[in-house]
């Protein structure tokens, strides 16, 4: 009766569009996968028949999550935070190597990637943090303590040498944007991000030249007082050393391939053979679909495997050759339907806590599901994250799933909130 009850009220929509994005990427990875020889979908002894597994163990744990008290992830954020910390060390000290990344714990023939596990863990712990009734977004101490929760599992991720699972967590600063820390915050990211892009296709000296001009030209339009002009230095000094360290990173930190990625996108470097091979043969793919695709299991590059990955990190070139220009924009509504449903669900909750872990899960799938889809067709770095829901794997489906499931569980308990 109390699971009924459960069941009947969370979210129907967000239910069936979670459904609908994980049979798309069953039916993708069947595509991408396909084996003459094992042609039955449930065959274990293929990706697709373990991608058939992931899912029933994900929908199992979904619903364990609806039975359990919805207080019991308040209660625990810091505790599964700090487990998923736990599991971030381990990886530096007995980590496995898989796809070019030491970023996985092998327990057997299981494999876990623990940076999946920190993004909900850091969800969870913002959402508590920040939920808290006598916490301030307006102080200084609050504003340290929320940065210090996202920057913790981002370093740890980083030392990995994992660099694209770490730039998920600066995603979360919308969050901290939405909860009012402020748009200085989101004026500072965007300068410097800006800055980051002009250090790699220009000479920093030239930059440095036109940091001076606008110095000169911003100490021209204020009121030259002694605070005005000390800011204005000291931003001159801090946006310089910046695009130094940007030079230092790119040259002496990232790996030579990350560095020609970058390159390719910059359009510095052209690469079709190498590095750049995954994007160009991505890009051929889903271009070769045209506007209404070469129909289900008939996509000649996904069939003879000419795109590496296809059904991980690549799995929308899939859809783009086999169901075209059509299918693609259909699967990013169904995305972004997902986004801000879980927006607007958000914005109805009674807890703070809901909220934020609300926006904090929509910030995750938004920033994964437009940076995969922007790798794949050359508009950002190929950095290696997965598509959610769709991507081969059971590490991020399970931990797609749980975020979800916990959202919709708190939004199902939101009437119990006084």
């Amino acid at each position: 009766m109390r699971s009924n009850k459960i069941i009947g009220k969370i979210d129907i929509w967000l239910l069936i569009i979670y459904l609908a994005l994980v049979t798309i990427g069953l039916l993708s990875i069947y595509a991408a996968a396909f084996n003459e020889a094992h042609p039955h979908i449930w065959d274990v002894s293929q990706n697709y028949g373990k991608q058939l597994v992931f899912i029933g163990v994900s929908l199992l744990v979904g619903f364990v999550i609806l039975l359990i008290d919805a207080k019991f992830f308040n209660a625990f954020a810091y505790v599964i935070y700090g487990l998923s910390l736990i599991c971030l060390l381990l990886v530096l000290f007995v980590g496995t190597k898989i796809s070019g990344s030491t970023s996985w714990i092998q327990i057997g023939p299981i494999s876990f990637q623990p940076s999946e596990f920190a993004k909900f863990g850091t969800a969870l712990a913002l959402a508590h943090y920040l939920g808290k009734i006598d916490t301030d977004p307006s102080k200084l101490k609050t504003r340290l303590v929320a940065y210090g929760i996202v920057l913790i599992p981002m370093l740890l991720i980083l030392a990995q040498g994992d660099a694209g699972s770490a730039s998920v967590f600066i995603i979360f600063l919308l969050v901290l944007y939405r909860e009012g820390m402020g748009g200085k915050i989101l004026l500072i990211g965007l300068a410097a991000a800006t800055l980051f892009v002009l250090s790699l296709c220009v000479s920093k000296w030239y930059i440095m030249i036109g940091l001076v001009v606008l110095y000169a030209f911003f100490l021209l339009l204020i009121d030259r007082t002694k605070k005005n002009i000390w800011l204005l230095t000291v931003i001159l000094i801090v946006s310089s050393a910046f695009v130094f360290s940007v030079d230092f990173a790119f040259h002496h930190v990232l790996k030579p391939h990350q560095q020609t990625r970058i390159n390719i996108i910059l359009g510095q470097e052209y690469d079709t053979k190498g590095v750049g091979y995954n994007l160009n043969q991505s890009m051929i793919a889903i271009g070769s679909g045209g506007f209404s695709g070469k129909g289900y299991l008939n996509g000649t590059m996904t069939k003879y495997n000419f795109v590496p990955e296809q059904h991980t990190d690549f799995i929308f070139c899939t859809i783009g050759e086999e169901t075209g220009f059509v299918g693609s924009c259909l699967l990013v509504i169904l995305y972004l339907s997902l986004v801000l449903r879980i927006i607007h669900l958000s914005e109805r909750q009674r807890s703070p806590f809901s909220r934020i872990y609300g926006y904090g899960i929509a910030c995750i799938f938004f920033f994964h599901f437009a940076i995969n889809i922007g790798m794949t067709i050359g508009l950002v770095p190929v950095i290696g994250i997965p598509l959610p829901f769709l991507s081969y794997g059971g590490s991020s489906l399970l931990m797609f799933s749980i975020m979800l499931f916990v959202f919709l569980k708190q939004d199902a308990n939101r009437m119990n909130i006084l």
